[in-house]
């Protein structure tokens, strides 16, 4: 890909997300919507016209086989994830896949083998870790403005709609971890790594899925984390950082920050960087700036830390009591 020419983007499914993201893909310059595709073709056709996308494909087959789409964002409900994107490489696009990536951490597994197979770029859409002021905290940390990292706490929540099926039904992967939980848990992993214990509990549906739960991680490094997730109630959805210098206290809602306070002692320093739309548009720049580099994975969102939060999960999970997918 050259430096110059647009980055085409497709987007396989036309849901909420999509629309989002969509929305967010127009604000970046030099990236474009080429085509969308949906497994009803009124549906992509009103995607298209809504987004200004140049072609509306009727199945998820025509969309990856469009000559015309460089890099494929893949925004259909986690379940299907193994079977879109493989679908995907099999025609050798490059991908952006929504989170979670799979349903399992074997699954992930699988897929990223295939996309180092296929030589292809592939990231998780971890977009928090893509927003300018997580950037930035990194960095602070990384400075050593609070000294080592000891503690961190990540808390998200939600009520999801009744009748929004894929938060609810075990057939579509519905699980409040993999949709809100993985926010926390990412956080706490991009800031300290894997985990040597975890223990977790939470509240499950009647349909057996996670609706609220928490856990806390320890390390090897003597620091202790604590994540909470839910899709019934509205938490505060806030996040700290703390080391023995001070802290770094992040308001709700923190996996899409628009900005964050370092406190030490009595003083107080608040960074607040521009973000674009809903954020979606740095994950965009992040893959487009890959592609011109010609780079098949993505520093911010390494994919043998997607593989590792997933098994995290999977672990969380199990000790909730829910069934195996």
């Amino acid at each position: 890909m050259t430096t110059t020419a647009p980055v085409r983007w497709g987007i396989l499914a036309t849901g909420s997300i999509a629309d989002k993201f969509a929305a967010d893909l127009a604000l970046v310059p030099d990236n474009e919507l080429a085509a969308v595709g949906s497994r009803r073709l009124e549906a992509a056709q009103e995607f298209a016209a809504r987004h200004g996308a140049a072609r509306a494909h009727g199945s998820y087959e025509e969309l990856v086989n469009d000559p015309g789409v460089d890099v494929i964002y893949v925004a259909t409900p986690h379940g299907r994830h193994l079977l879109d994107v493989r679908l995907c490489f099999e025609a050798g696009k490059n991908v952006l896949c929504e989170k979670a990536l799979t349903l399992n951490a074997d699954d992930s597994a699988a897929l990223v083998a295939d996309a180092r197979r296929h030589g292809v770029f592939f990231a998780e859409a971890m977009w928090a870790r893509t927003n300018p002021n997580v950037r930035r905290l990194r960095e602070v940390v990384a400075a050593g403005a609070i000294g080592d990292v000891l503690q961190v706490r990540a808390e998200l929540g939600f009520v999801a709609p009744t009748d929004k099926a894929r938060l609810w039904d075990p057939a579509l992967g519905a699980s409040a971890l993999l949709d809100v939980g993985i926010y926390p848990l990412s956080f706490v992993h991009m800031l300290l790594g894997e985990p040597e214990t975890i223990a977790a509990a939470g509240v499950l549906s009647d349909q057996g899925i996670d609706i609220s739960g928490g856990a806390t991680l320890t390390y090897a490094s003597g620091a202790v984390a604590s994540i909470a997730w839910t899709q019934v109630a509205q938490g505060d959805n806030t996040a700290v950082v703390a080391g023995p210098a001070g802290s770094i206290r992040v308001p709700g809602r923190f996996h899409e920050a628009h900005g964050f306070t370092l406190v030490r002692g009595d003083e107080r320093e608040t960074t607040e960087l521009p973000v674009t739309g809903r954020g979606y548009a740095h994950e965009i720049e992040e893959v487009a700036a890959c592609l011109r580099a010609g780079l098949t994975e993505s520093p911010l969102l390494p994919l043998d830390e997607t593989v590792s939060i997933q098994r995290q999960m999977d672990e969380i999970l199990r000790q909730l009591g829910v069934a195996a997918r």
